[in-house]
């Protein structure tokens, strides 16, 4: 049986997630990066978030680690606005999705303006 609470939590921290990451100063952290999923354990006390930037997977990983030092304000900001009761620990993971899904639609638009 689905556990609804648990995906409707997750899609909560990634709409938070996308506004703190708009608010976090860090260099390392890429403007451009994007959060393509979250997962979050059957417990709520593990959460796994997956970003993405579109300048590339060089760019993103280095993200991860401004996200990663900065993981105590995110997870602290996230217990605030949400009300959780308890704050799961977070987990940035680099994910090279968008930069293939850029180049899967430029291969397209090339083959199509072939013809």
């Amino acid at each position: 049986m689905p556990n609804f609470k648990n995906s409707r939590t997750a899609e909560d921290i990634k709409r938070e997630m996308t506004a703190i990451l708009r608010e976090l100063k860090d260099p390392r952290i890429d403007p451009l990066l994007t959060i393509v999923r979250v997962d979050l354990s059957g417990d709520m006390s593990d959460c796994k978030i997956y970003v993405s930037s579109l300048t590339g997977m060089e760019k993103t990983e280095q993200s991860v680690e401004g996200l990663a030092s900065a993981a105590g304000f995110i997870r602290r900001e996230l217990f605030h606005r949400l009300k959780l009761r308890k704050s799961p620990q977070l987990r940035f993971i680099a994910d090279n999705s968008i930069e293939r899904s850029a180049q899967i639609s430029k291969r397209l638009n090339d083959l199509l303006g072939d013809k």
